[in-house]
């Protein structure tokens, strides 16, 4: 193993802890719909997703590449900015996850990376034209061109499903989701641990321990898959709520072609390098196979949450860590500053989730947004009720003529005024 100083073995427990977070956190995008519609048991579906995950992570290292050598100039580049990048993904993750949106972790990591470089070494230390064509265009086409083929293929199902008998058909769309959701395990493996990757090898660098253009090595490949298969273990129920039935209501069908089409395109992506959030290609699928299915819809107001996320990642995770990289030029105590206020946020976070625990007992239970408090009118109808008398004679389907005693019995009386005082003589 190469040289690793205090610094760079802090900057690398730090990274497999993001890569630990972006486990749990986009475990949604491989097993939401194949919970939501029965299709496994939800600890089955995350123990499966995290399996595949490790596997997916010896795949390929091109997205790697991709954040070790083409994002950021490694020339200047200390390991204290590669810390300051993973403060701000690893809080906006967490953030993201309490509250229940599936944003993406890889631009959590990129606009991280991107404002602590920036801090550190000016805007010329960052490649504008790979962050164009091989982060911001994925941003957008990814969900774009998963949504499409999703709806599609949901449409092209139930056209072809409509022949055969309805339990013959949800039964074979059930095994075909659980293979494309092993298929999205795997993709997501390939992608996101890379990312992960990435960044290691880019400490590593940093840090003097590689030269500068290496691969990564092996440890790291191991390392990284490992603690994104761990993250992945632990379900990260919140999202998989609200991406598995939160955001539109999917049957098997659907499923099946959400998560085909979001795994095509990221395991498409992945081969050519481009560093492509799963988040944005899954929740896009997802929301095509809702339009694919003739009055199936999409829940706006969560989907119009979730894009506002989106747009908040880049530069959330960008202001975080740009903070971070400026109080650790201060030296030694600026790093324990940092390290420790990211340890007390993390403990926060998780003591706030707990208030209110989402797990796979009740990941497929009523939304939160179902559950609002009755307004006036519902509240008024329901002061309205009918005498007791009166409602077992109309549910047993028989009339009764309504006497005088009848309403007297359902009307109190007012209450009576004391007779008045005899007024004094005077």
């Amino acid at each position: 193993m190469e040289h690793i100083t205090l610094l760079l073995g802090i900057v690398i427990i730090t990274a497999l802890v993001f890569d630990f977070t972006n486990g749990f956190h986009d475990t949604a995008n491989a097993m939401a719909t194949t919970i939501s519609t029965g299709a496994l048991k939800p600890k089955t579906a995350v123990a499966m997703s995290a399996v595949l995950n490790l596997v997916g992570a010896f795949m390929s290292v091109e997205v790697a590449k991709t954040i070790s050598k083409g994002l950021i100039n490694e020339e200047g580049i200390q390991p204290e900015v590669i810390f300051a990048a993973l403060v701000g993904a690893i809080l906006w993750n967490l953030v993201t996850w309490l509250v229940g949106l599936p944003s993406s972790s890889s631009h959590a990591l990129m606009g991280g990376l991107i404002g602590a470089a920036v801090a550190s070494a000016g805007i010329g230390a960052v490649n504008g034209s790979v962050v164009v064509t091989k982060v911001l265009i994925p941003a957008v086409a990814a969900p774009i061109v998963a949504g499409a083929a999703a709806m599609l293929a949901a449409k092209v199902t139930y056209k072809l499903g409509g022949k055969v008998g309805g339990r013959t058909a949800t039964k074979g769309y059930r095994a075909g989701q659980i293979a494309s959701a092993g298929l999205v395990s795997l993709a997501h493996g390939t992608n996101d641990a890379q990312k992960t990757m990435g960044i290691i090898t880019l400490a590593l660098v940093a840090g003097g321990a590689l030269d500068s253009g290496a691969n990564p090595p092996v440890w790291v490949i191991v390392s990284a898959g490992l603690a994104i298969a761990l993250g992945t273990s632990l379900g990260g129920w919140r999202i998989i709520r609200t991406l598995g039935s939160g955001l539109t209501d999917l049957q098997p069908q659907q499923g099946f072609a959400a998560q085909t089409s979001a795994a095509s395109v990221i395991l498409a992506s992945s081969s050519l390098g481009f560093s492509l959030s799963t988040t944005h290609a899954c929740s896009g699928a997802v929301m095509g196979a809702g339009l694919g299915r003739k009055g199936g819809v999409v829940r706006w107001s969560t989907a119009t949450r979730m894009f506002i996320a989106w747009g908040l990642t880049l530069p959330a995770a960008a202001v975080v860590a740009s903070g971070a990289e400026l109080v650790m030029r201060t030296g030694d105590v600026g790093v324990a500053a940092v390290a420790l206020f990211l340890v007390a946020s993390c403990v926060a976070i998780w003591l706030i989730s707990r208030r209110q625990v989402v797990d796979h007992s009740n990941v497929n239970g009523a939304q939160a947004a179902a559950a609002e408090e009755p307004g006036v009118v519902t509240t008024a109808m329901a002061a309205v009720t009918v005498p007791p008398t009166m409602a077992a004679e109309a549910a047993a389907g028989t009339t009764a003529a309504v006497t005088d005693e009848d309403l007297k019995a359902t009307i109190p009386a007012a209450a009576s005024a004391a007779p008045a005082a005899p007024a004094a003589a005077v």
